[in-house]
């Protein structure tokens, strides 16, 4: 089983920056993609950015504001956000998804996080 664990949700003002981090334990054989998706009151929940087999990709809302990043040796993920707008604000959920196990029996895995939550002052 992966556990993924977010932090560094919060309250900001608009045109302010917050970083997400997230990071998967377990018996986690190989990561192939992660990242971040989020869910505002009353609408679906919506990828904002994410790597997946050595692409990155990013929702068209948040393109030159948001930034993913990733370090492999710790399964760690983090979403750097900048000039935040209202329209930002929605709970955070991390993804991840790959193998779990050992070399010789692994089985696929996907999990999300528990969710941390933005909020974006005007």
């Amino acid at each position: 089983q992966v556990q993924l664990v977010e932090s560094g949700g919060g309250l900001v003002q608009a045109g302010g920056s917050l970083r997400l981090s997230c990071a998967a334990s377990g018996s986690i054989f190989s990561i192939h993609a992660m990242g971040w998706y989020r869910q505002a009151p009353g609408k679906q929940r919506d990828v904002v950015g994410v790597f997946s087999s050595g692409s990155t990709y990013y929702a068209d809302s948040v393109k030159g504001r948001f930034t993913i990043s990733r370090d492999n040796a710790q399964n760690t993920v983090y979403l750097q956000m900048n000039s935040l707008k209202p329209e930002d604000t929605a709970d955070y959920y991390c993804y991840a998804a790959g193998a779990a196990g050992v070399a010789a029996s692994n089985r696929p895995f996907q999990s999300w996080g528990q969710g941390t939550r933005v909020t974006v002052s005007s």
